[in-house]
């Protein structure tokens, strides 16, 4: 595993403990229109994600936009197994919160997710992540 870089704290929002990939965006993501569930690809034009996989990666972005329909589209993802595996975001909006509570989804909430940044890999334990480079 790589190197440890540092440890944060997180309010818990869904789940306790999990482990994986980080994908990093500083941007909101509408999950209605700017994610292809069949997929779990960031389909969003000019979104810096824009391509990406979401398909089983802890996300890291500050909120949801759009639509609350994005929830049944976190749900959708959940159900064709391409949701990811984690949410980490600085507000827990209506949005993403109803989807990841109806989807089962971990979800935790931290003051920053610029310290999230450059992290490539993330454990979580409870209130604790561990972030390694």
């Amino acid at each position: 595993m790589a190197r440890l870089k540092k440890k944060i704290r997180a309010k818990v929002i869904n789940g306790s403990e999990i482990f994986g990939e980080i994908v990093f965006s500083e941007m909101p993501i509408t999950f209605l229109g700017g994610v292809d569930p069949k997929k779990g690809v960031v389909c969003e034009k000019n979104h810096v994600l824009y391509g990406k996989t979401i398909k089983n990666k802890i996300l890291v972005f500050p909120h949801g936009k759009g639509s609350t329909v994005g929830s049944y589209v976190i749900y959708q993802m959940k159900k064709l197994k391409t949701a990811p595996k984690a949410f980490i975001v600085e507000k827990a909006d209506e949005m993403v919160l109803s989807g990841a509570l109806i989807s089962d989804i971990p979800m935790f909430v931290v003051e920053s997710i610029e310290e999230l940044r450059e992290a490539k890999i993330a454990k979580i334990r409870g209130e604790e992540i561990e972030l390694y480079g």
